[in-house]
């Protein structure tokens, strides 16, 4: 479980930069959409995975409602999730 939630984060992560740094300037300025569509798409299966993942890893570690409001946060601003993964579950026993 360990394993698939810590690579759900990190590649959350990137698609949330991939997102935001990559592709929405691409759609924006340079008005091609396609980019933006797909990995607008990935990032979103990305993150409700990470979420539920969230729910499933707290309940079994038997961590509270703030840390899981603290992982929940962290999915939603830059880097958030690669600071979750060194602070919360890099250290974490499988």
């Amino acid at each position: 479980m360990l394993k698939l939630f810590r690579s759900t984060a990190i590649l959350e992560g990137i698609s949330y930069l991939l997102l935001f740094g990559f592709t929405m300037p691409l759609k924006y300025w340079a008005d091609i959409l396609e980019p933006n569509k797909v990995v607008g798409y990935i990032h979103g299966g990305l993150f409700i995975a990470y979420v539920l993942l969230a729910l499933i890893f707290c309940w079994q570690r038997k961590w509270g409602i703030k840390r899981f409001i603290i992982l929940f946060v962290a999915s939603l601003l830059p880097f958030g999730t690669f600071y979750v993964d060194k602070k919360y579950l890099k250290g974490s026993t499988a």
